[in-house]
């Protein structure tokens, strides 16, 4: 199988930004006076939108969720977004995807504003011709509207869908490739649990990052 577009989420999948996130989970629940999980705990930050993260990881109400995400991202705006490194080789992934005439994107669902920052900081926006996310106000969080944004913003049609596949670490990347109609690419180098792929349905998974070519370039 070969594919014209391929879409790719930003954290544990271009890049591990595990110390950034948890800090940053950390300095919001802080701020409030929440008790610090531990970290095995925290690492589930790294995938969902946070709204729903700290509903469906730490129980809390709504109202109370979304006044953490603004804290969270008080200090992420400022040093918690740098707090990051790309993984050692998807640099060259992406120059060989591109070479090959592929059309890459970005589907994340972190603010796009961000993702376009870090991107930017770390010289990997140059290889993609979309960048989507989710907004500030909290609207386009889940996975199916951001890959949806990426048809909108290629234009692709339903015919195109045959030709598209979706690249991420964690469930949440699976679940809206099914939801939009698209394949899937699940990894293990980033933060997804064992079994999570398998038990999300992903059509391919992989564990190392050289491992991506062997898929999307057939």
């Amino acid at each position: 199988m070969s594919w014209k577009y391929i879409l790719f989420d930003l954290d544990g999948t271009l890049t591990d930004s595990s110390e950034g996130i948890l800090n940053c989970v950390r300095y919001a629940l802080e701020s409030y006076g929440y008790e610090i999980p531990k970290e095995e705990k925290l690492i589930e930050f790294i995938g969902p939108p946070l709204t729903t993260g700290f509903q469906q990881i730490l129980g809390m109400e709504e109202e109370e969720a979304v006044k953490l995400t603004g804290k969270f991202r008080e200090r992420y705006a400022v040093d918690g977004l740098f707090e990051n490194r790309p993984y050692e080789g998807i640099k060259e992934v992406l120059e060989e995807l591109k070479a090959a005439g592929k059309v890459l994107a970005v589907a994340t669902s972190k603010p796009e504003k961000f993702a376009v920052r870090i991107l930017e900081k770390f010289e990997l926006a140059q290889y993609f011709d979309v960048i989507a996310g989710s907004l500030l106000d909290g609207t386009r969080e889940s996975k199916s509207l951001v890959i949806e944004e990426v048809f909108r913003k290629l234009k692709l049609s339903e015919e195109d869908k045959k030709d598209i596949i979706m690249v991420g670490d964690r469930r949440q990347d699976v679940e809206g490739a099914k939801k939009c109609g698209i394949s899937s690419l699940g990894v293990y180098y980033g933060f997804a649990f064992s079994g999570e792929h398998e038990e999300a349905g992903a059509d391919y998974i992989i564990d190392m990052v050289p491992e991506l070519t062997n898929i999307l370039l057939p």
